[in-house]
């Protein structure tokens, strides 16, 4: 039997995924590694895009950053362009009825590298100077777009959509994890913050297990069992994230679901 590929992608988007794996004949687990939630006080974000018209240019960092703004917008403004980072926001934006017939939108251009650095050498950032760009992102993330925006003298806004958590370890979450590093599997990891995330649960889980006294060997029982595992990742970071976290097998696919799919079908 095939090895079963596991799904740490937030359930909106690992739904869609995980039919076109079983498709291929996988068996497939549904992890969700990070929790999206609504915002308490969205207050800022309605601010925000109530003012649309007024920016040259809005970045989504994720496809659930476009499906919490777009609860709050009926029509895109003409003129204002977009920018994203990988095919799943532009799938995502086309859901809303968005797509590049009637809006300028950019992404970057080796769609491999779905990442800040990269959006920023594709935009036109000369273009963007003295002007001002909004990005909308989770309630965390990192700072290079902006930092690098505002370096090209753009006036930069950025505005939380949603909030994104690390599931607590509840005792199924427990029983779920020593159920799957039994065996080997295929790991979806699309969040460098997930795949931190994770190793937060199994140290959690070598601190609290029950049993006999544990000996040195045993303080990282879990998270050694966890680096045996295969990873799958869509970007050089995450795998940068992942080498520096103890793991040593890793299949780098590149940005989209395509390039995973393909990674499956070469390592069944």
């Amino acid at each position: 039997m095939p090895d079963t590929v596991v799904i740490t992608r937030p359930l909106a988007q690992a739904r869609p995924l995980a039919e076109r794996v079983r498709a291929l004949g996988r068996p497939v687990e549904l992890l969700p590694l990070l929790e999206i939630a609504a915002l308490e006080n969205s207050g800022a974000l309605r601010a925000a895009l109530a003012g649309l018209a007024d920016y040259a240019m809005v970045a989504f960092v994720s496809p659930n950053a476009i499906d919490a703004a777009f609860a709050h917008i009926t029509q895109w403004p003409a003129g204002v362009k977009l920018a994203v980072l990988g095919e799943g926001s532009r799938t995502a934006l086309a859901a809303h009825g968005v797509t590049p017939a009637e809006v300028d939108i950019v992404s970057p251009a080796d769609a491999s590298k779905s990442d800040s650095e990269h959006l920023l050498q594709t935009l036109d950032l000369a273009a963007l100077r003295g002007r001002r760009v909004l990005i909308v992102r989770g309630d965390s993330g990192r700072e290079l777009m902006a930092d690098g925006l505002r370096a090209a003298g753009a006036v930069v806004d950025v505005v939380p959509a949603y909030r994104r958590s690390v599931p607590p370890l509840t005792a199924p979450l427990r029983a779920t994890l020593r159920r799957l590093l039994a065996q080997a599997n295929d790991w979806v990891i699309t969040s460098s913050e997930a795949l931190r995330g994770l190793l937060a649960l199994l140290q959690e889980m070598d601190e609290t297990d029950d049993g006999a006294e544990k000996t040195d060997a045993l303080q990282q029982k879990y998270v050694v069992m966890m680096q045996q595992q295969h990873l799958i990742v869509p970007h050089a970071r995450i795998a940068e994230t992942a080498n520096n976290l103890g793991f040593t097998r890793l299949t780098l696919t590149g940005s989209g679901d395509e390039r995973l799919l393909a990674a499956l079908q070469s390592h069944p």
